[in-house]
């Protein structure tokens, strides 16, 4: 087993657990760890109407929880995509500084007011220390460029926004998402969207690629302008989708428990 899978396989594991405690809400905001079964019985059985129809069921509260819990689930999951992608990045490039993998910037509000807005990984050039990944990403770059129009070579690096999917077709968050990769531009950084599955509608790439945004997607090839696995195997020499081979029991075992756990209503 390579020396980093134990520490890798955490990572990843570690936001996904957390599913397992997700309880509703049923719209309290106030009660911040949600509704136990009993505790939901006691609040649709007090309620004249949902009691009187039947929906204080236990059956109810089991599928309330599975619906937020997937939801749950997928987010988890992006979380540890985005931990440790960023940790590859770390341990590949001999950054001697972690905080050389994160990138941010300070934004206005309607309101006036600024916020820190954020981006998941970064591959900043001046900081990288093995020099063969600097030179494939060199490569990767005049590659990547001409795919894109009218694009020149950023001269800082890249940044990424880390994601297990993108089945969203939200227009706020597309425009968010364009706002964040134009701010990266004027940075000079290339804005490239790493995409662990190959979730993501073909509209979406086109209007991302249109508005100069890098996308990586989870289809395993050996292409490395498309495919975000032959991108980490040949740039960055870490093959991440060996790395999910070698742990898919452990994986698919941990996502079975805490798809029993939700679906299980208690």
């Amino acid at each position: 087993m390579p020396p980093n899978d134990s520490q890798y396989l955490s990572l990843f594991l570690e936001p996904l657990k957390r599913c397992k405690n997700y309880r509703p809400k049923f719209g309290n905001s106030q009660t911040s760890k949600g509704y136990l079964l009993d505790e939901f019985t006691a609040l649709y059985g007090s309620d004249p109407f949902y009691s009187w129809i039947g929906l204080d069921n236990e059956l109810m509260y089991a599928a309330h929880r599975a619906a937020g819990g997937m939801t749950s689930i997928y987010r988890q999951i992006g979380i540890g995509c985005e931990r440790l992608f960023r940790e590859i990045i770390i341990d590949t490039t001999g950054y001697t500084n972690r905080d050389f993998a994160e990138w941010s910037y300070t934004a206005k509000t309607q309101s006036g007011k600024t916020k820190k807005l954020s981006l998941d990984a970064r591959l900043e050039l001046s900081k990288i220390n093995n020099n063969a990944i600097l030179e494939n990403i060199d490569r990767w770059f005049d590659g990547y460029c001409c795919d894109l129009i009218d694009v020149q070579k950023p001269s800082r690096g890249i940044v990424f926004e880390v994601r297990q999917g993108y089945k969203s077709k939200d227009s706020k968050r597309q425009n968010a998402d364009i706002d964040n990769a134009t701010v990266a531009w004027a940075s000079s950084y290339l804005p490239v969207f790493a995409i662990f599955s190959a979730q993501i509608d073909a509209d979406l790439i086109l209007r991302y690629k249109n508005n100069r945004c890098g996308i990586l997607i989870g289809v395993d090839n050996d292409d490395p302008l498309i495919s975000i696995y032959a991108f980490t195997r040949q740039i960055l020499n870490y093959d991440l989708a060996d790395f999910f081979r070698r742990n898919t029991d452990a994986i698919k075992n941990e996502v079975r428990i805490v798809l029993e756990t939700l679906l299980s209503g208690r």
